[in-house]
């Protein structure tokens, strides 16, 4: 979007300069829209699976600004020589169940022929204009926590070598199907104002972006951050890391400093490329208790405290290993 022509309007309230999840468009003093959209090729080999993955992950950006989905369109690419309409129903019925899930509308969509399956959603939500969470708004002296483990980039190409286990490619399909609405009720009760969620640039790619909006840096704990499970460190050993992940882990560095005590393998799983993962939140300190609270009311799968945000250093995050 940088250098291309914007129409300028006072009620526009994010938009893509800080490189947000979503943009925020006000309507009235009670009322803003939240609207994005995503898709991406299959991850997985359940077609179903695949639905309910892509669709959570597009609106996780919703939940992420602070807002609630409320309505979504359905965006595809099929090759229909090779795909059956089975399996092309199956796709759509996965991200169906997810709207449903989400309590927001499906209103239908538009499908193309493409050389390989694409499925997504654009989807819109609704926030209150003084609630809306953003990269923007974090604070020096708040907590990091991040609501879902990392891992799913490196099981996913596990899965595809045969190198992964059932159970946690069992285990990382669920959580990848997990929806982000804790951020929605965060946003809600007034306890964040600053959240990203952790999807294609890994945790690191993320956090820089939220730093550099925000003015801050971070702090965080290599030794800290959750795993799917310890198979993550065995698939990094045999080699499981997509290409993607490296390429994060490239243009990373120029903004990160990293302890010397700090292994590849946590460099990896910084850098890993997430898809649908969870939430990364600055917490007010004084919000922490009714943050965690909440988070645990809410069923979110985890509630990490990572690190925390600084003054602005020259580098925009500083990663340690204290164990």
């Amino acid at each position: 979007m940088h250098g291309l022509p914007q129409y300028q309007d006072d009620r526009l309230l994010v938009g893509s300069a800080t490189a947000d999840d979503a943009g925020v468009f006000k309507i009235d003093d009670e009322r803003a829209l939240v609207q994005t959209t995503d898709f991406f090729t299959p991850i997985v080999d359940d077609p179903v699976l695949y639905g309910r993955i892509a669709a959570a992950n597009s609106l996780s950006d919703v939940y992420a600004m602070g807002g609630r989905p409320i309505t979504a369109l359905a965006i595809a690419g099929m090759p229909t020589e090779s795909v059956d309409q089975d399996t092309i129903r199956s796709i759509f019925q996965g991200g169906a169940e997810m709207c449903v899930e989400a309590k927001c509308s499906l209103l239908g969509g538009h499908t193309i022929k493409n050389p390989e399956p694409i499925y997504g959603l654009a989807v819109t939500g609704i926030v209150h204009p003084e609630r809306y969470l953003a990269n923007a708004h974090a604070r020096p002296g708040e907590h990091l926590v991040l609501t879902k483990p990392l891992g799913s980039g490196i099981i996913s190409t596990g899965i595809k070598r045969g190198q992964c286990s059932s159970d946690l490619a069992a285990t990382a399909s669920m959580l990848m199907a997990t929806l982000n609405h804790p951020g929605a009720t965060l946003a809600e009760r007034g306890l964040i104002r600053c959240c990203t969620d952790v999807t294609g640039f890994g945790l690191g790619g993320h956090l820089i972006e939220l730093c550099n909006g925000s003015c801050v840096s971070a702090e965080i704990d290599a030794s800290l951050l959750p795993l799917m499970s310890p198979e993550v460190l065995d698939l990094i050993d045999a080699g499981c890391v997509p290409g993607g992940s490296h390429k994060n882990l490239d243009h990373t560095a120029p903004h990160t400093s990293f302890a010397s005590n700090v292994t590849d393998a946590q460099k990896l799983i910084f850098a890993d490329a997430q898809t649908s993962g969870g939430l990364l939140l600055s917490v007010p300190d004084e919000n922490l208790a009714a943050v965690m609270e909440t988070l645990e009311e809410t069923s979110a799968p985890c509630a990490v405290i990572i690190g925390k945000t600084i003054p602005r250093q020259a580098f925009a995050v500083h990663v340690t290993h204290s164990s």
